[in-house]
């Protein structure tokens, strides 16, 4: 790691593109923060970096990186890190309902599951059958 007199702390731009409808509800957020479009994005980017994703399940062979390392044992570390999210959520407003909890911090996971299934369809991994109502790894697949 660099000293501090290294690090350089100069701007530069960051583009991206999203949806209209995204960008439209992180300004929202970003007004009820009582922040800036950019201090709001840089944020949530630097809170998703200290692991509060519920991202990897497995490693680079499944899109994701590796859960980071810790002095204590991995588990701890997955729930120290919802725990913080958790917190995040919660800082948000005054009071959130259950419901709204678990739709904030499960929101990605039906998109997620879909791209993944899509991806192992298209791999040949997994099939869906109508017949049986459901998805099933093709044979001879177990992620081996």
């Amino acid at each position: 790691m660099t000293d501090e007199g290294d690090v350089d702390t100069s701007r530069t731009t960051v583009k991206t593109f999203v949806p209209a409808y995204q960008k439209a509800e992180w300004k929202r957020h970003a007004d009820d923060l009582d922040m800036s479009q950019s201090e709001f994005v840089r944020t949530m980017v630097q809170a998703g970096r200290r692991d509060f994703d519920l991202e990897p399940v497995g490693g680079p062979e499944s899109g994701g990186d590796p859960p980071a390392s810790g002095d204590g044992d991995d588990a701890d570390d997955g729930d120290r890190g919802f725990e913080e999210r958790t917190l995040s959520v919660l800082s948000e407003s005054e009071h959130r309902s259950w419901d709204d909890l678990v739709e904030r911090l499960t929101a990605d996971v039906e998109d997620r599951l879909d791209e993944t299934l899509q991806r192992l369809q298209t791999e040949n991994r997994v099939t869906y059958s109508g017949r049986h109502g459901g998805y099933a790894v093709v044979s001879g697949d177990h992620g081996d």
